[in-house]
């Protein structure tokens, strides 16, 4: 197995974090937003807007400053490339919030960013600080199991998944294509331990990877399903980072796209296909393969953040908002096949790449 050197790693303590992880879930929030234009010297200038937590902002370990490229950023290049037009990638990011924060402050609060006539794509992704949250408390647990925060979880992830979708739908009128991203599993390998709690049924511990795969399958079904009910595409992220890009187990399909969710598929199929049939196919996303021998390493130190290159953009010492305007940091030689040079080498490459499969052909 050849590991590349893990690039942007951040050796400091997470403070604001989102989606899954192995540490303590913290309460605090901060915005960090991003406004910059890739410039093209086109005469056309369209938007992509990006509502979320700190997976969209490109959270780093700093306060004051996120990754350039993230997920969004690259996506709004590959989007420039494709219309041959400048790009804004307006990213509305609220680093540790949940899904109802991110709901009311940033796409119902911030609605106006994506009710400009220039938008062409807007995209959103939450739910992941309402999941570490409950992860969290649930394995401080001791005595006999609850199961309560886990479930209510996932209601609040539907529910406001649901007025998210239905919200943008209002509002982004102008918008080609809306995009909803699902949530990958960082620390997938970390949970593979037993709680201090007990199950009241079987009165054994409790595997934590075993309890919270079915949940995060279950809210990823509820999220592309949705997205097919409100005419929104679903980029998979959890297929993506978790499925291997070849055919680890010889079954004639490459991993990360035998993982995907499927029009039609029913939830307890999908679930029982991605936690049972397919569950030998996972892989903790430290370590993504390519191929047999090589992968490469999607997350940041902290075990949940998606690992970046490139510069960083200072949002303020406190949080705010970074500005600034650049030319195409991968030129359009350097392309094969729609894709860039390093796609597929680091977690917000791949994020981007994910989400621009789903671009409108056209302006």
């Amino acid at each position: 197995m050849s590991l590349r050197p893990h690039g942007q790693k951040v050796r400091a303590a997470l403070v604001l974090t989102t989606a899954l992880c192995s540490g303590a879930a913290l309460a605090s929030t901060i915005n960090q937003n991003t406004s910059w234009t890739i410039n093209r010297g086109a005469s056309t200038t369209y938007r992509v807007v990006a509502y979320g937590d700190s997976i969209f902002a490109g959270y780093k370990g700093s306060l004051s400053s996120v990754a350039k490229r993230a997920g969004p950023q690259v996506e709004g290049e590959y989007l420039a490339r494709k219309f041959n037009a400048n790009m804004e990638v307006m990213r509305r990011t609220k680093s540790g919030a949940k899904a109802d924060d991110i709901y009311n402050n940033k796409i119902v609060g911030e609605r106006s960013y994506m009710q400009t006539s220039n938008t062409r794509v807007v995209m959103f992704e939450m739910c992941g600080n309402d999941y570490l949250q409950a992860r969290s408390a649930f394995s401080e647990q001791t005595g006999t199991c609850s199961y309560s925060g886990l479930d209510s979880a996932l209601a609040a992830c539907t529910s406001y998944t649901e007025k998210a979708m239905q919200a943008i739908n209002q509002y982004a009128t102008t918008a080609k294509t809306k995009v909803v991203m699902t949530i990958y599993y960082p620390g997938y390998n970390a949970d593979n331990v037993q709680t201090a709690c007990r199950d009241s049924s079987t009165g054994a511990s409790v595997n934590k990877r075993q309890k919270f795969l079915p949940y995060l399958a279950k809210s990823n079904w509820r999220t592309c399903s949705l997205a097919a009910k409100y005419g929104f595409k679903c980029a998979d992220a959890f297929a993506e980072y978790m499925g291997a890009d070849y055919d680890s187990n010889g079954d004639g399909q490459v991993d990360s796209v035998a993982l995907r969710y499927r029009d039609g598929e029913t939830e307890a199929a999908y679930v029982a296909r991605v936690t049972g049939t397919l569950s030998a196919t996972l892989r903790d996303s430290n370590t993504h393969f390519v191929n047999g021998s090589t992968s490469y390493d999607y997350l940041q130190s902290d075990d949940t953040h998606p690992t970046f290159t490139g510069a960083s953009v200072s949002v303020g010492t406190f949080g705010g908002t970074g500005s600034g305007t650049s030319a195409p940091d991968f030129t359009d030689a350097s392309h094969t096949n729609g894709q860039n040079a390093q796609w597929n080498q680091w977690g917000h490459e791949r994020m981007g790449w994910i989400l621009s499969t789903l671009d409108p052909a056209t302006p």
